[in-house]
């Protein structure tokens, strides 16, 4: 996706960029710094590493009065500012990522405007990572606005795992800043800042999965947003099979369930997609089944690495259900195939009910 997304900083771009700076600062050298953006080094660079680049361009031609020239990129900022999220204007906060943090009444104000139908949940976390004290206050603040995107980059910004962006440790050992903050979003009206709280809650789930359970059991069965956010939050603990979890959400006894029929391909080419069935059945209502599939890829160092996929989910189960699948192993730039043998298992409700092996050859 950063491949696709790195052409979004193009000649348009920049030219429209250039010609609304000029409009509020008349002194910026518009031509030298298209140049200087589309040096020898352009083609080269990635989404991240265009964005920094544009960045320190700013900043050699921008005045070097901190204050001054964030007056003129908030005057810029609107003018940029078109339908739904514009990723690429992330170039405004990285520029206060970048050159603000001994100015924080200014970088704050700043992060407010350019958070606008874009995100300043990146830069945030340098100054978290200066004084955690003093942004948490901030982000509290935030929390507690009527507009829905400043809420939004108050969960957003503290997640400690936040992709594309540099971990916050410390709320990985101890997140009860952020819980402060998740305290007071988490009955959000917004499905803007609900989405963000339950990533919030699945990134503290990987490091502290038993603070995460005591949410869901102090939070559940408020409201249906609520549940929701708790749900969405729990998922990967969901795919570990954590018993607590499974049985918080109603996912419970299999006893009376088989998975019959189990058909897998016994060799799958590489590129090409590994085919497979199976019939799911039971004789007694079951309330709730979570139909999954793991994946046991082989690895370079001839061990495993699982991954689990959700097939379906289905309420108030008897009889029978038949399901076919498909798994591409088309390659990607996320995950490398190795050759050789994996193997398939159906899961339902976290238990393993059956399973397959095939050859990538």
């Amino acid at each position: 996706m950063a491949e696709q997304l790195k052409y979004l900083y193009n000649e348009e771009y920049i030219d429209k960029l250039s010609k609304y700076i000029v409009a509020y600062y008349p002194k910026f050298k518009a031509k030298e710094f298209n140049i200087a953006v589309f040096d020898d080094t352009w083609d080269d660079l990635e989404l991240k590493q265009r964005m920094r680049h544009i960045t320190v361009a700013l900043y050699t031609y921008l005045p070097k009065d901190y204050k001054e020239s964030i007056n003129i990129l908030k005057q810029t900022y609107p003018h940029m500012i078109g339908e739904g999220i514009r990723l690429e204007n992330i170039i405004f906060q990285d520029f206060v990522e970048l050159y603000g943090l001994n100015d924080w009444d200014i970088s704050m104000d700043a992060l407010e405007c350019f958070t606008r139908n874009c995100s300043s949940e990146f830069a945030i976390r340098q100054f978290i990572l200066k004084d955690e004290n003093r942004a948490m206050k901030q982000m509290l603040i935030w929390a507690k606005s009527d507009d829905h995107e400043l809420r939004r980059l108050a969960s957003e910004g503290c997640r400690s795992r936040l992709p594309w962006a540099v971990a916050l440790p410390s709320f990985k050992k101890d997140p009860s800043k952020v819980l402060e903050i998740l305290e007071l979003l988490k009955d959000d009206d917004s499905k803007y800042v609900q989405k963000s709280v339950a990533n919030n809650i699945n990134d503290i789930s990987k490091d502290n999965a038993e603070i995460v359970i005591d949410i869901v059991k102090r939070w559940k069965n408020y409201s249906k947003n609520r549940d929701w956010i708790l749900k969405h939050g729990s998922r990967t603990l969901l795919k570990a099979s954590n018993k607590e979890i499974l049985e918080l959400f109603g996912y419970k006894n299999t006893s009376s369930l088989k998975v019959e029929n189990f058909l897998c391909d016994d060799v799958v080419k590489e590129g090409e997609e590994v085919n497979f069935s199976f019939d799911v059945s039971s004789t007694e209502k079951m309330n709730k089944l979570r139909v999954e599939y793991k994946l046991d890829f082989l690895r370079a160092n001839g061990k495993h690495n699982s991954k689990v996929f959700k097939i379906s989910e289905v309420n108030d189960f008897i009889g029978t259900k038949s399901i076919n699948k498909k798994y591409s192993f088309k390659p990607i730039s996320t995950r490398r195939y190795y050759l050789g043998m994996h193997k398939i298992s159906v899961m339902i409700n976290g238990i393993v009910l059956d399973e397959s092996e095939f050859e990538l050859i």
